[in-house]
């Protein structure tokens, strides 16, 4: 019996299989030592009992697991003793294509691109820019649209409604602009409230209202605004914050998030304007905030098969999507601070911080969580771009090669690969699977200040201080 048993520990090994969220698959089983990716891959679907065979990846240590675990175990001097405990984690059905080239360089705005956007089924393109403009681009001609005029100053802030129906922009007057995407004219006057530059918008999802109407607004003036496209109107003010609000997120559950550069992030109910709850740890100003359900919030209904739903079925379907990217598990709240540090928190759980990422050296700009929430990237005017797991916001690595400040990131549908775009004029696309650079983009003549993945994963946006609009492929 005895020797049964040796015979049995020498080629198997332990092991634990758990989800990202530390659920255990199981009880602890002996596999294979010879067992690779493919063989657990096999493994989870039967335990799930998936009906059609899911991808998955599988790390441990936060490490991602290539090779046979009986290598990895002899590579990392693991002892066959100890229990391994293995992540899972579903990975997309689908593949993006990582994009190589600039298709098109397009000419149009007469001062710098301040922001790029394109519509949640990727099918449209819009920009803003410094010349009091925004632009709306034909992706199949990779030629100018539309010329929007309506705003006093430089458009600083574009957002789609995730339903694909309205677009509208703020402006550094504080102005905001609501337009008709298939004129590209003005869809009724400017908006008025707001006293000083708006600095974020961000639209009600379309799994708690179809079709969409309301969005709401952050501004300089310490103030944010929730706005009826329909009523063209204000409907409430969120007053409290003693600074500008810089960032604004209409999360999942219904409520809003606003950071300001009074240090804290502030909670709101949105049927009266109530505050809920503040969190509070950063000690400089807040500058950006990103949700765990972020790209299915953009994106609603759309998916990457491409199918359009009526109205009815718009809700049910975009409902859907929110719940399986969520799960069982509260939304995220990823916020990122000019004190160098970021905080991960689970708002709806506590008002404590879940916890405290460090890492840059100097102001976070821009955070930014993965399609399917495994992770989180964020970037600094460090000239790095980092990477952290999203659901325990332990550190996973630093993306290092732009020689400037990096302004803002952008995911691929799949969360397989990550865009930077930075004030050295290049935009970078970084592996996640590998952590290298997959791709240097260069041929902006200056910064580059914005940058857009597709939700459709087929294309990129770039924009900057050269005036140009680029658009790259795959």
């Amino acid at each position: 019996m005895e020797t049964d048993e040796a015979e049995m520990s020498s080629n198997t090994v332990m092991c634990l299989l758990t989800d990202p969220e530390g659920t255990h698959l199981g009880s602890a089983m002996y596999i294979p030592q010879s067992a690779g990716p493919l063989q657990l891959t096999q493994l989870v679907n039967r335990f799930l009992n998936n009906e059609e065979m899911l991808p998955y990846s599988f790390y441990v240590s936060d490490e991602e697991l290539l090779v046979p675990v009986g290598k990895y175990l002899e590579k990392n001097k693991v002892s066959v003793e100890r229990v391994l405990n293995i992540v899972y984690q579903q990975q997309a059905v689908f593949r993006i294509r990582p994009v190589n080239r600039c298709s098109q360089t397009i000419a149009g705005h007469a001062e710098a691109v301040l922001c790029v956007s394109f519509s949640p089924d990727g099918k449209q393109l819009a920009s803003g820019s410094g010349d009091t403009t925004v632009r709306l681009w034909d992706l199949f001609t990779e030629t100018p649209l539309f010329t929007c005029k309506g705003h006093k100053n430089w458009v600083l802030s574009i957002a789609w409604s995730p339903d694909g129906k309205h677009l509208v922009s703020g402006s550094k007057s504080g102005e905001i602009c609501c337009w008709n995407t298939k004129k590209g004219e003005l869809d009724g006057n400017p908006l008025t409230g707001h006293k000083k530059w708006i600095t974020g918008i961000s639209w009600e999802p379309v799994h708690l209202s179809s079709p969409c109407r309301r969005f709401v607004t952050s501004s300089k003036d310490g103030d944010a605004r929730i706005w009826d496209v329909t009523l063209k109107k204000s409907l409430i003010c969120l007053s409290g914050h003693t600074l500008a609000v810089t960032c604004v997120k209409w999360g999942g559950d219904g409520i809003i998030y606003t950071g300001s550069q009074d240090c804290t992030i502030k909670m709101w109910e949105t049927t009266q304007g109530k505050l809920i709850r503040e969190l509070k740890g950063h000690g400089h100003w807040v500058n950006s905030l990103a949700l765990s359900t972020e790209y299915v919030l953009r994106t609603g209904a759309f998916d990457h098969t491409g199918r359009q739903y009526p109205p009815n079925e718009e809700m049910k379907k975009a409902l859907e999507r929110y719940n399986q990217t969520k799960g069982d598990s509260p939304e995220r709240l990823v916020s990122g601070s000019d004190d160098f540090t970021m905080f991960l928190w689970e708002p709806s759980v506590s008002k404590q911080h879940k916890k405290r990422l460090t890492g840059h050296q100097q102001l976070v700009n821009h955070v930014y969580f993965s399609p399917d929430g495994k992770w989180i990237a964020s970037a600094s005017f460090d000239r790095s771009v980092r990477l952290w797991n999203g659901i325990t916001g332990q550190f996973i690595t630093a993306f290092r090669g732009h020689v400037g400040p990096v302004y803002q990131v952008s995911w691929s549908a799949d969360s397989r690969l990550l865009l930077s775009g930075s004030k050295d004029s290049t935009l970078k696309i970084w592996e996640i699977r590998t952590k290298t650079l997959k791709q240097d983009l260069p041929g902006h003549a200056d910064e580059v200040f914005a940058v857009d993945w597709s939700p459709d994963g087929e294309k990129v946006v770039s924009g900057g201080k050269d005036k140009m609009l680029k658009l790259w492929k795959g």
